[in-house]
């Protein structure tokens, strides 16, 4: 086992471009892997729509047809990292999920074929394929790129009385969290191409929205060769890969008076992810922890165990909200 410093410019950017369709996600996605540099592929489920900008940037194209199993991508990210792309496109993940034999569609067959119907069962075994999609992405030696379309978020909400349907905003029409796991999230709207981060790890998107340039990859190209080392722990020893104990967080100071000692940071944020009810309370905590590590208040490996936490509860309360609808 290898012990290196940790430096910002060995990890790789991972980037989601969310749209409706017609945002510009495929002609942002090409700008980007032109400013950060270096040989880039798309992995095109669109039918093609890359091929309207080979005059934008040099790349290729792995054209991925139906069935769009979470295995297919994979095959095309491992053939793309074989050949030895440094960024890869995927444009776009929302078939994995609701597209042509993606796991939409898996879940509807196996629940017919092996449980009656049942597709909270299905998911058992949905799931984990659609994890190892999910992994393929951050895993890989190269920048990832992928786009989703988004679709308007509706909620039926109780008001004097009646039911009514309110919008809640756009939500990327791919598998609820999945926006956990990239470094950036950007959401694009149609006029200008413009671009509003959900979520930045690298700060570089704060302020007033912006247009998609290739001046924006160069931004992310520095920002990954800008850190230094961070320095090894003097005592030199090899964080835990399991979960973070809650003597590993913050210390409980004794309260004034006597009471009972403040709970510890991380065993509040585990509580909190333990009793969430619902996906869109989940991501606000996913949100939150991102929040503490990046004020210094939660460990990387704390950081870790919880956001793992959340990709357990996720899992275990998706499949109730889509049962019932």
């Amino acid at each position: 086992m290898q012990i290196r410093k940790a430096k910002r410019s060995a990890a790789k950017w991972r980037g989601l471009l969310t749209s409706p369709s017609g945002g510009g996600k495929t002609y942002g996605a090409l700008l980007l892997a032109k400013g950060i540099g270096g040989r880039t592929v798309v992995i095109d489920t669109e039918q093609g729509s890359s091929d309207l900008y080979d005059s934008l940037h040099e790349f290729d194209v792995i054209d991925l047809q139906p069935p769009f199993t979470p295995e297919a991508y994979i095959a095309a990210i491992n053939a793309a990292e074989q050949a030895g792309y440094e960024i890869i496109i995927v444009d776009s993940i929302t078939h994995e999920w609701n597209g042509k034999g993606g796991c939409l569609e898996l879940v509807d067959d196996i629940a017919r074929a092996k449980f009656k119907g049942n597709t909270w069962s299905a998911y058992s075994e949905i799931t984990p394929r659609h994890r190892a999609f999910i992994d393929a992405m951050l895993r890989s030696p190269a920048h990832i790129i992928a786009t989703a379309r988004s679709k308007t978020e509706t909620a039926q909400v109780e008001e004097g009385g009646r039911k009514k349907v309110v919008k809640l905003g756009m939500a990327a029409e791919t598998r609820t969290g999945a926006e956990y796991e990239f470094t950036t999230v950007l959401d694009l709207v149609h006029d200008g191409h413009y671009a509003t981060a959900s979520k930045d790890r690298t700060g570089l998107f704060s302020g007033d929205p912006k247009p998609i340039s290739i001046d924006t990859g160069r931004r992310i190209a520095a920002w990954l060769a800008s850190a230094q080392p961070a320095p090894i722990s003097s005592g030199g020893s090899v964080p835990s890969c399991g979960p973070v104990p809650a003597a590993a967080s913050r210390v409980a100071q004794p309260a004034p008076g006597g009471e009972t000692p403040a709970e510890p940071l991380f065993d509040q944020v585990a509580r909190f992810i333990k009793e969430a009810k619902n996906v869109r309370t989940l991501g606000r905590i996913g949100d939150r922890i991102d929040v503490l590590v990046s004020d210094d208040q939660l460990t990387a490996d704390e950081w870790s165990a919880l956001t793992d936490m959340v990709k357990a509860r996720h899992d275990q309360l998706e499949p109730q909200e889509v049962a019932n609808g």
